[in-house]
């Protein structure tokens, strides 16, 4: 093996040890525009705003997003935007909207879509989208990783 490879295994090791901590980012979604918000995501799953990042390898943090129900659209967007899948039979594309998303009170699904298009399509995306989590309203099980005050004392 020349002495190149063996430094770039070297890189390798140091990269994917565990040695490596990935931190957790608190993000309160209120009046935020779903677009910008899920752009300012990215990078932090993803992990490229380290000095150490490498796109082959997943070094990303956690994001934790309160308040996914309070989000906002420019413009008509919440009445006009259309999300499309298939289904996989004859005559299967579905549709639906964010409003419609809104009324069955999948909130967080909204935004869950904006980050997951803008997230690299590789087989790095389902693990990036792991260390998402949401939720609709200030409440959530990851309190011990922030040291944000509680509102209610």
């Amino acid at each position: 093996m020349s002495g190149i490879n063996r430094g770039l295994k070297a890189l390798q090791r140091t990269l994917n040890s565990d040695a490596r901590k990935r931190a957790w980012h608190y993000i309160d979604a209120k009046d935020l525009v779903v677009g910008r918000l899920a752009s300012s995501i990215v990078p932090l799953l993803t992990g490229k705003y380290r000095p150490d990042y490498s796109p082959h390898i997943d070094t990303g943090d956690y994001v934790v997003v309160v308040n996914t129900s309070k989000l906002k659209f420019t413009k008509e967007k919440m009445k006009t935007k259309t999300y499309y899948w298939h289904t996989g039979h004859p005559g299967g594309l579905k549709t639906t909207s964010p409003e419609e998303l809104k009324q069955k009170g999948k909130d967080s699904e909204i935004l869950a879509r904006a980050v997951r298009g803008m997230i690299p399509k590789n087989k790095l995306r389902k693990h990036r989208m792991l260390r998402l989590r949401l939720f609709d309203g200030e409440e959530h099980p990851h309190q011990d990783m922030f040291d944000i005050p509680d509102p209610a004392s």
